[in-house]
This record gives structure tokens, C-alpha cells and sequence, in this order.
């Protein structure tokens, strides 16, 4: 997501709890010349989501595109009747109360910008109308995520910012394990939405440009 957003022509913030990694995967994409930035972020840290938000207000001054893509816990291993509910606070503190925090420390800097977007990255394990067995932790902090979505977007569209979710798919990344579509494929369904034009949807959940069902 960070590259094809940087190959938009944005200067992309890379967010990662460990600086050093950051800092290579940033070097990584420096080295295409994109203008790439590492930035320390742990969404599940307040203080470290305020630092962040404080100092990109210094060094940019605006946000056009917040993309809240940290999640952990796809507990498959677990059923809802007997969850380990220290498993399910620790999905709920990352994939909704995280990506909540950090848009509220970067909604100044979104109101700054002519196109405010942000973009939760959800998954259909979230959508009510497909959910089922398993998996308790992670299906519903993105349906939570989901229904922060609307919220936002009804709150902020009179301001011109669209809020929306974003399923990117079974990707093979270290969740999603082997067998997957391609990492780029699934970035560029998030892009899609980090990109709309000022007239384009708000409060959706989207999967490749077409909406998923709640």
C-alpha cells in the first residue's frame, strides 16, 4: 500500500511499532525513489498514536489519506462459547480501538487537507450477513470496525472527508498465509478508496471497487 500510494505521488508515512524495521522496509522503497517516510506508530499505545499525530502536525501540517491497516488475532482455534476474552480485548484494543485513536490524533491534520480520506482496512470475516462459527476475536472487532465506519463517515462527510472500509481480500501476507492473492492486488483495493474523487462513496465496505455486503 505504501508504494502504490507513493508511486500516486504522495509522500507516504510508513507506520511500524519497530523503527528499525521501518526504517529498512522504508529503504526498500526509497531505493524505487519514491518518497517514502518510516514513522514510529503501535496503535494500542495512546501516547505513541498522540506522539505521532504531534508530530506530523509539525513536520506536514496536513493529512489527505489515513489508511488504518493494523489487526492481529484471525483466532480460528477459537469458538465464542468459550473464548479467552483476554484474546478478543487485545483484538478490540488493536483492530477498532486502534484505528479509532489514530483517526481521532489525525482528523486536525485531515481537516487540513482539500480531500480528506480514511480507509479502514476491514475483512468480510466482519460483514453480519456472511458471519458465522469461529474465529470470535477477529470477526467482531471488524464488524466493530465496520460500524465505526459509518459513523465517521456520517459525522464527517459535511466536511468532505469520505470514511470507508475496505475488504482487501485472502492476501498472503504473514496472516493470511500461503495460498492468497498477491500482496499488490490487495493494496490496490485499499488505494481505490484512498483515491476517490470528492463525489465518491462514504460509509461503504468495498472489496476491489465493489461494495461487500454488511
Amino acid at each position: 500500500m505504501v508504494r502504490q500510494l507513493a508511486r500516486e505521488g504522495f509522500t507516504a508515512m510508513l507506520g511500524a511499532r519497530d523503527l528499525d524495521k521501518g526504517r529498512a522496509a522504508a529503504g526498500a522503497l526509497q531505493a524505487e525513489g519514491l518518497d517514502v517516510e518510516a514513522r514510529r506508530i503501535d496503535v494500542a499505545d495512546a501516547e505513541s498514536v498522540r506522539e505521532l499525530g504531534a508530530a506530523l502536525a509539525e513536520d506536514v501540517g496536513h493529512l489527505d489519506v489515513l489508511v488504518n491497516n493494523a489487526a492481529i488475532h484471525y483466532d480460528t482455534w477459537q469458538r465464542g462459547a468459550d473464548a479467552d476474552l483476554g484474546v478478543v480485548q487485545e483484538a478490540l484494543d488493536t483492530n477498532l480501538l486502534g484505528a479509532w485513536r489514530t483517526a481521532q490524533a489525525c482528523l486536525p491534520l485531515l481537516r487540513r487537507s482539500e480531500h480528506g480520506r480514511i480507509v479502514n482496512v476491514s475483512s468480510e470475516s466482519g460483514s453480519l450477513a456472511s458471519m458465522g462459527a469461529g474465529a470470535p476475536a477477529y470477526s467482531v472487532s471488524k464488524a466493530a470496525l465496520n460500524a465505526l465506519t459509518r459513523v465517521l463517515a456520517a459525522e464527517l462527510g459535511p466536511e468532505g472527508i469520505l470514511v470507508n472500509s475496505v475488504c482487501p481480500g485472502w492476501v498472503a501476507t504473514d496472516m493470511g498465509g500461503p495460498g492468497g492473492r498477491p500482496v499488490q492486488d490487495g493494496a490496490a483495493s485499499v488505494i481505490w478508496a484512498a483515491l476517490l474523487p470528492d463525489d465518491g462513496p462514504s460509509g461503504g465496505f468495498f472489496r476491489d471497487g465493489r461494495p461487500v455486503q454488511w
